[in-house]
């Protein structure tokens, strides 16, 4: 099965190639050595690789075809929220400001924050110029589609780059407003296990027969140790669960990057207390293909959606670390109350349920009240310091 799949051949290349020993965590007895990587390598090479990755390669990734939703797919509520605090925001900073979508997906929602802030100010164009960090071809080709949809609206085409020439970019340095939705659950992540009393980390290993399966191995990442402890967590025996430490670097290359302005950081997340409780001994990675949750990682390969939930009380102590300040952190669904949601909500006296109106009463509701995403998604701002 390994070798019908190119990408899984160029895993198992790595792996027989690696530098890491690891040994299988359900045997007992004697230790017997094997090759492996770590899982952060793992996961980053089934989601990011250059030709077979998951976000690199393939059809569109979101909405009803792909294999999962983002919160843009649910009406025009969040992007009416953001244009209003883009606005708020530019008022505070007295100058244009280019706003940036990083992951941006198929556009969607960036053209839905255009358009708003287009009926919200006369001024939005002159005040905004709109940068789509995308590194998936079939998505940015979705994102111009999406922003031609409402020419008739706001005539400036969108600026799409990739997530390499963006950090290269001149426009990186001047006055920005950052927007990340459901960004950092997708990068690659350390799992780590306690085994024993010691801490571990999660390596994977493989062959013909067994396919990938997992390993112990030494910790890879000298700083994980005082990362958890920092944070206040102590796992309990057997207990896993993930360290972003490229979450980590993303904070801190954005902040020496960025020399004014404002990231929103909108994803499913909790603070250490509740990210490592009790009833998460397996930690939080989830795997998503055509809408369907798994969490085996191991199978489909680089044909299913990977992601963790985000440690917010790691992200904030990294941000503090690296140039920023948190100027507001909230649930999504406090969030979106303080910043105006309820004013979207319309009489409607029609009898058709799929009226302008009706439609806008049915997101407001299914944001605020449905399965608890409004509790689970957080909003974390940081502002540049």
């Amino acid at each position: 099965m390994m070798k019908e799949n190119p990408l899984a051949v160029s895993i198992a290349a790595a792996i027989a190639d690696s530098e890491f020993k690891g040994w299988p965590i359900d045997r007992e007895g004697k230790k017997q050595l094997v090759s492996c990587i770590p899982f952060h390598r793992y996961m980053s090479t089934c989601l990011y690789d250059t030709d077979y990755g998951y976000y690199r390669s393939g059809p569109i990734r979101v909405g009803k075809e792909g294999d999962f939703y983002t919160s843009s797919g649910i009406g025009h509520v969040l992007a009416e929220v953001v244009a209003g605090c883009a606005i708020n925001y530019s008022e505070s900073v007295g100058e244009p400001l280019k706003l940036i979508e990083w992951g941006a997906g198929t556009g969607r929602l960036s053209a839905q924050i255009a358009e708003a802030g287009a009926k919200r100010s006369s001024e939005w164009a002159e005040r905004f110029q709109s940068i789509l960090i995308e590194d998936h071809p079939a998505h940015g080709q979705a994102a111009k589609e999406a922003f031609a949809e409402i020419s008739d609206t706001l005539s400036a085409e969108p600026l799409l780059a990739s997530s390499d020439e963006a950090w290269d970019a001149s426009w990186l340095k001047q006055p920005a407003l950052v927007l990340a939705n459901e960004l950092l659950d997708a990068f690659p992540v350390h799992r780590v296990q306690r085994v024993d009393g010691e801490l571990l980390e999660i390596g994977v290993a493989g062959d013909e027969v067994q396919g990938f399966y997992e390993v112990c191995m030494p910790l890879t990442d000298s700083r994980i140790c005082g990362w958890l402890e920092r944070d206040g967590i102590q796992l309990r025996e057997g207990q896993r669960t993930e360290v972003h430490a490229a979450a980590a670097a993303f904070l801190k290359r954005l902040g020496a990057a960025m020399r004014t302005g404002r990231l929103i950081l909108i994803d499913y997340g909790h603070e250490a207390s509740e990210y490592t409780a009790e009833h998460r001994m397996l930690g939080t990675l989830m795997c998503y293909w055509r809408h369907q949750a798994s969490d085996n990682p191991y199978v489909r390969i680089g044909e299913q959606d990977m992601t963790s939930h985000v440690p917010y009380t790691f992200i904030r102590h990294e941000a503090e670390e690296n140039g920023w300040r948190v100027a507001s952190y909230s649930t999504q669904k406090q969030f979106l109350i303080e910043n105006g949601v309820l004013e979207l909500l319309q009489n409607d006296y029609s009898t058709d349920p799929f009226s302008k109106a009706a439609r806008m009463n049915r997101s407001v509701r299914q944001l605020l009240l449905s399965d608890q995403m409004s509790e689970t998604f957080k909003v974390m701002i940081l502002d540049k310091i």
